[in-house]
């Protein structure tokens, strides 16, 4: 691995960012750096920057930005680029930084500022619309820290819908009922959160759920109910019984679908991507939920598998032979085995990066590619990339 570049900070000059995720990370302390490194194993879409005088050599590998010159010389650059900026850096500061770049609340970036020790994460900027006051939460519950929140909305302690699940990559279909359906939680109407699949511990507040919100695990029970609105948190294209539950609800598609490819040396893109549609299509499961391609480490350098891990935002995660062969699979092969050193490629990929035993599609043969499915199993911490 090479050495990572260097941001160099002058003044009079917006330097040149990497951006890859959606908030940003920056500490500028030996204390905040451990903080900084802590945060971005929770926090998926996290940029981490700080500076080159506490590198430790794994920096490229970890999407870490190293700078040297200023902090203050970073922000016009980090600004306009992410939906939010989490300090470790004094409250004091940050407000004189950020102070100059400042336009309004619908445009602005959440900004949340934690002490160097870790206790205290303050939503300082853009708190709802801007996702700072939820971000403080998030950032808390992973430190263990008080999340300090001071704007008057939020002191009923329920969910803001535009921002639920965001802290794991959560997407939202059918964005034209955000409006009514925050109302509906925000009155208080009978509200039903049906989660099919995805992270289980999206509640970070001490309390128990409001009164007024009730948690299904399948929507036909949920529309027995009766519900005035609803979150929807699946992986599956719902039925047409199943849609009324959208009249005033929310669909979000949680990352936790993982892709097991194989596929003959030289496959194109075109093919590769094909069989991932269709399959998907006969499943019934949305890509929008993919979270991540897993393979053999023989395949890492596979031109159309990149490419389309590359055109989707999918990140290719590869094993060694003796990693797969490690998971008991339902059809090993011996001709696998000779060619690759593993009995199975696109199974036991699958099954090792989400933790689950039984998959939602052992393996299909399509052409030139091989295709397992598996959804998280996230009660095994399974995942991790």
């Amino acid at each position: 691995m090479g050495e990572p570049e260097v941001i160099t900070l002058q003044e009079g000059t917006i330097p040149d960012i990497r951006k890859s995720g959606n908030y940003a990370l920056i500490a500028i302390t030996k204390h905040g750096v451990e903080l900084a490194r802590r945060l971005q194993r929770s926090f998926d879409h996290a940029d981490v920057y700080y500076m080159s005088k506490f590198a430790r050599g794994d920096e490229s590998g970890r999407n870490i930005q190293l700078f040297e010159g200023s902090v203050r010389l970073l922000f016009p650059a980090l600004f306009p680029a992410y939906d939010g900026i989490i300090c470790i850096i004094s409250l004091g500061a940050v407000v004189r930084m950020i102070a100059p770049l400042l336009k309004d609340k619908k445009t602005d970036p959440g900004i949340v500022v934690i002490d160097d020790k870790g206790e205290h994460v303050i939503s300082v900027l853009s708190g709802h619309l801007g996702g700072a006051n939820e971000l403080a939460r998030e950032v808390a519950a992973v430190l263990g820290a008080v999340p300090v929140i001071t704007t008057a909305s939020d002191v009923q302690k329920t969910i803001a819908v535009d921002l639920f699940g965001r802290r794991y990559g959560w997407t939202w279909e059918s964005a034209d009922k955000l409006t009514p359906v925050s109302a509906s939680v925000v009155n208080e109407e009978r509200i039903a959160i049906i989660q099919e699949s995805g992270e289980p511990d999206w509640w970070t507040y001490p309390s128990p759920l409001p009164h007024n919100i009730r948690v299904y695990k399948d929507i036909p029970t949920a529309l027995g109910d009766e519900p005035q609105a609803a979150l929807v948190v699946t992986h599956r294209i719902l039925t047409p019984e199943e849609e009324p539950i959208l009249k005033n609800g929310v669909l979000f598609r949680p990352k936790v679908i993982a892709l097991g490819i194989g596929c003959n040396r030289g496959t194109s893109s075109e093919e590769i991507a094909a069989v991932i549609r269709e399959t998907l299509e006969e499943l019934q499961f949305s890509i929008r939920s993919v979270k991540a391609v897993c393979t053999i480490d023989l395949k890492k350098d596979e031109e159309g598998l990149l490419a389309v891990c590359e055109e989707n935002g999918w990140p290719l995660v590869c094993y060694t032979p003796g990693e797969l062969n490690e998971i008991p699979i339902e059809e090993p092969s011996e001709t696998v085995y000779k060619y690759t050193g593993a009995y199975g490629v696109s199974e036991p990929a699958a099954k090792r990066f989400t933790g689950a035993k039984r998959l939602a599609l052992v393996k299909k043969k399509s052409g030139n590619v091989t295709i397992s499915v598996g959804i998280m199993d996230f009660e095994k911490g399974s995942g991790s990339l």
